[in-house]
């Protein structure tokens, strides 16, 4: 942080009145309206911490042992400081010139509900929705029977009052929005009954949406001029249409490709068989080769979700869960025995898994990094 002497320029004898007319000095030339420029602006706040400081006994004292000398709001002093001259110099947030009637309108955004089919394909939607529309009775303009704004008397069309205060670097002239017109510069005496002078009223209505393929929840779709009309008729803003998407009762989707889980048993698995699954498509057949592992896979290719803005589309992804049966009956339990038997396999004997997949297989690469 510069320090507080250095900022106004001054020795760290200077006097009080020696304080004040460095700090009256550089206020004049940092004044706003003799310098708009941002940095020019926090010199300006700078200048007049230290004043703010220096200028009062304790806080200076305080300064020179060593502390902030800073009190009160955000280090500014009190309410009789800093808060009141940029107040004065800058109209407390006041605008230059009349406020245009005509002003754009809002966005406008709602929640569109589709199911996984009308996502990975696109889809039409008629929704009705509430928004601000121009208003027919005036017309937009907000006037009664053809009559039309008449300039404010109190600040002559300016829509803005100037006041001349006195301040510690002299006399300045504050302009704040006239409180007749609300900064317009003009008054409407004959307001439009339906709409009450604001040019808009509100209705519902009702638009199409056309959703592409492959979209998916948290997209948006942007539609221009579909939003809220403005005050006084001005351009609408834009309508965005936020996607949520309903999950799916079996299938479930990752980016553009679907999952889905079967059981089998555990002699279709050994010997093969067909299955057939419900996908996008309909009724898909699903090869199952001998000798199926219980968590493998099979891939169906351009089975699942279109691509967005393109005709390609994702995977159908089956995985395949070997079923082992838990109730047998004795005949069962007998033909299972001889099927163990003619295998040569023996009661409690185990085979150790080389594979370099599954979790042993995740954890074997993680020891040997």
């Amino acid at each position: 942080m510069a320090d507080h002497y250095d900022t106004l320029g001054v020795t760290r004898d200077a006097n009080a009145d020696e304080i004040k007319r460095a700090y009256r000095k550089l206020a004049r030339e940092l004044h706003p309206d003799v310098n708009p420029d941002p940095a020019t602006q926090e010199k300006f706040k700078e200048v007049t911490a230290a004043y703010e400081t220096l200028s009062d006994p304790q806080k200076r004292q305080m300064y020179d042992a060593g502390g902030s000398g800073f009190g009160g709001f955000g280090g500014f002093g009190n309410a009789s400081g800093f808060g009141d001259i940029m107040d004065a110099f800058f109209g407390g947030g006041g605008s230059r010139g009349p406020r245009p009637r005509v002003r754009a309108g809002q966005d406008a955004l709602i929640r569109v509900e589709v199911d996984l089919y009308e996502a990975a394909f696109g889809t039409e939607r008629d929704i009705t929705l509430e928004s601000a529309v121009a208003c027919e009775k005036c017309e937009a303009t907000g006037c009664a029977d053809n009559s039309h704004p008449e300039m404010c008397l109190v600040c002559k069309g300016r829509g803005e009052t100037q006041q001349v205060t006195r301040s510690i670097i002299g006399q300045v002239m504050t302009s704040r929005p006239c409180n007749t017109c609300n900064g317009f510069g003009s008054v409407i005496s004959n307001p439009c009954r339906e709409c009450a002078g604001d040019g808009r009223v509100r209705a519902r209505q009702t638009i199409n949406i056309k959703i592409p393929a492959g979209v998916e929840t948290g997209n948006r779709i942007q539609m221009s001029g579909r939003g809220e009309v403005g005050p006084g008729g001005g351009p609408a803003g834009d309508l965005y249409v936020e996607i949520v998407e309903r999950p799916h009762d079996y299938l479930v989707r990752d980016g553009n490709d679907l999952h889905i889980q079967i059981g089998i048993s555990m002699a279709h698995a050994a010997l093969g068989t067909h299955v057939q699954v419900e996908g996008l498509d309909g009724t898909l057949d699903v090869e199952i080769k001998a000798g199926t592992q219980s968590g493998s896979t099979v891939v169906l290719k351009g089975k699942g979700v279109t691509h967005l803005r393109t005709t390609s589309r994702g995977d159908l992804i089956v995985h395949v869960e070997v079923q082992t049966p838990t109730k047998l009956n004795r005949e069962q339990e007998d033909l299972l025995k001889k099927f163990a038997d003619a295998r040569g396999e023996k009661e409690g004997e185990i085979h150790l898994s080389n594979r370099e997949g599954g979790l042993f297989g995740k954890l074997r690469g993680a020891f040997h990094r």
